[in-house]
């Protein structure tokens, strides 16, 4: 069963996905940036100091980097 924080988290992706999508469709921001904004959200997870929470930075991080090698989820619907 889900919880609500895999829920918001979830809703919050899939938003900000939207986002970056649209900020590109209206050629408000290039694609270089978007992917310049997720290589930078990737890297703050993927360089954190280990500590309890070092297994969801990895898996954020690993999220990311699929996002950005696989393209977005949105299209991908």
């Amino acid at each position: 069963m889900l919880g609500p924080h895999d829920i918001a988290g979830t809703a919050a992706l899939s938003i900000c996905e939207s986002l970056l999508l649209a900020l590109n469709d209206r050629k408000i921001l290039p694609e270089k940036e978007i992917v310049g904004i997720l290589t930078d959200a990737a890297a703050a997870h993927q360089f954190v100091p280990d500590t309890e929470q070092s297994e969801m930075h990895e898996a954020v991080a690993a999220l990311i980097n699929g996002i950005l090698e696989g393209g977005n989820s949105v299209r991908r619907r």
